[in-house]
């Protein structure tokens, strides 16, 4: 049985982004069409809405080419146990409320019990300091976080 991923908007914007001249950037971009390449199909991958009007936003050529390599996931519905989580996780000062996108990637794959979280987002999500308030706030709620990584950390199998 595979595990199952919830696959963030930064994963489809590296993948599909044009060629930066910035080394992180670039190395990002890297491990993200390997990872793609080569581990994408060993999980079960999920989306949501926030996922589809996040990769949807901006140049239209851009947004069409990550449109493209979402189209086929499931998504998962934002309910409002998904939004009333969310809602807890900027309450708490977790996630700024201006980036309360973030805190629907999260509380959509907690809620929906997915294995991992995928996020190259490392200022909001990918974040150990945030991952560390997640797991306490979503353990009062009766949750239990996904693993929340980015792809460098899942492109080897053990």
């Amino acid at each position: 049985m595979k595990s199952t991923l919830y696959l963030e908007t930064t994963i489809p914007s590296y993948l599909k982004a044009k060629h930066s001249r910035d080394i992180i950037q670039t190395a990002r971009q890297q491990i993200t069409s390997e990872w793609w390449d080569n581990r994408l199909n060993d999980f079960d991958i999920y989306i949501s809405q926030i996922v589809i009007d996040e990769a949807s936003e901006g140049d239209p050529s851009a947004s069409a080419k990550r449109m493209e390599v979402i189209k086929d996931f499931p998504l998962l519905e934002i309910t409002e146990e998904v939004i009333n989580l969310a809602d807890k996780i900027i309450k708490e000062k977790i996630i700024p409320e201006k980036a309360v996108r973030d805190a629907l990637h999260i509380a959509t794959s907690t809620f929906h019990e997915i294995t991992f979280l995928l996020s190259w987002n490392c200022k909001h999500i990918a974040n150990a300091e945030i991952i560390k308030r997640l797991q306490k706030t979503v353990a009062v709620e009766g949750f239990e976080l996904p693993v929340i990584c980015t792809p460098e950390e899942l492109l080897e199998r053990s």
